[in-house]
């Protein structure tokens, strides 16, 4: 065999890969795209709530502080309810590139399955902006105290975002490591994302906006044409899950990975490399 037939051979085998995995997990995609276009409908609409001058409840909460602790609030439990939906339990509910790149590495998804998460995140996300632009008019999402939700640093603090962005994308990596890979606790791992989503929202946002996730800030900027910095959230974000991930291998080895759903505990189908079951019945 000539290298020019090994390579189309090797090209004809990828895209036959590709399309039984479409065609296959596609139920598995579509509700990864939903489940961020959701999380970003709700944080338009949160954003819209607690920011827009002419909105009631900025009107009567004058303190940011707590405005921010509002905002991580419902965003924590935006996460948390997608995570236990059927949502969230089909898909896995990584909703986020990072999350679905760093299990990749871990070796829970097949490579055309995380393309095709990747793309579904990116899309559902721009669509959930998308609809809220619709439902809220451009009149209140593009106003410049909400502007579609956007995530910029602070003035002056572009290497400090990063480093804020790199910690608390590890710092969420590590939880669900830690929790999803023990089934005695799993059910857990949901709850305890949400929180500290709820958490970051509240104290770290002033830095970098808390992004935490590619998809969600190209989702953002695209409508609203603000690109300030756009390479720390493309950047960090997974650098901080992929660090996150190496020490978690470091201390408990590859094999104590089990699966990538974060709430597995359910009867809802897996398409990943999944050893839970057989975990769970052997800790039985």
């Amino acid at each position: 065999m000539t290298a020019m037939e090994a390579r189309g051979r090797g090209v004809c085998t990828g895209v036959l890969a590709a399309r039984r995995a479409l065609i296959t997990h596609w139920p598995e995609y579509s509700l990864e795209a939903l489940g961020l276009g959701l999380f970003m409908l709700s944080a338009c609409l949160c954003t819209v709530l607690l920011e827009h001058p002419a909105s009631p409840l900025r009107q009567a909460i004058a303190d940011g502080s707590l405005r921010r602790l509002l905002t991580g609030l419902a965003m924590g439990l935006t996460a948390i309810a997608l995570i236990y939906s059927p949502i969230g339990k089909r898909s896995g509910a990584h909703m986020n590139p990072s999350v679905t790149l760093t299990f990749w590495r871990l070796g829970r998804v097949e490579r055309w399955d995380a393309l095709f998460y990747v793309l579904a995140q990116f899309a559902g996300g721009a669509l959930g902006v998308a609809l809220a632009a619709v439902l809220l008019g451009n009149m209140l999402i593009a106003d410049p105290a909400v502007n579609y939700a956007v995530t910029v640093p602070a003035p002056g603090s572009r290497w400090a975002a990063f480093g804020a962005e790199l910690a608390i994308s590890g710092g969420l990596m590590l939880l669900v490591l830690t929790v999803s890979n023990l089934p005695a606790i799993n059910r857990y791992t949901g709850m305890l994302a949400g929180a500290l989503v709820a958490a970051y929202i509240t104290f770290e946002a002033p830095l970098s906006g808390m992004s935490m996730n590619p998809a969600r800030t190209v989702a953002s900027a695209l409508p609203a044409g603000v690109w300030t910095d756009a390479w720390i959230y493309l950047v960090a974000p997974p650098l901080g899950m992929l660090i996150a991930a190496e020490l978690y291998l470091l201390a408990r080895g590859e094999n104590s990975v089990l699966c990538c759903k974060l709430h597995h505990d359910n009867g809802s189908r897996c398409i990943f490399h999944c050893r839970y079951h057989a975990e769970a019945r052997h800790e039985c």
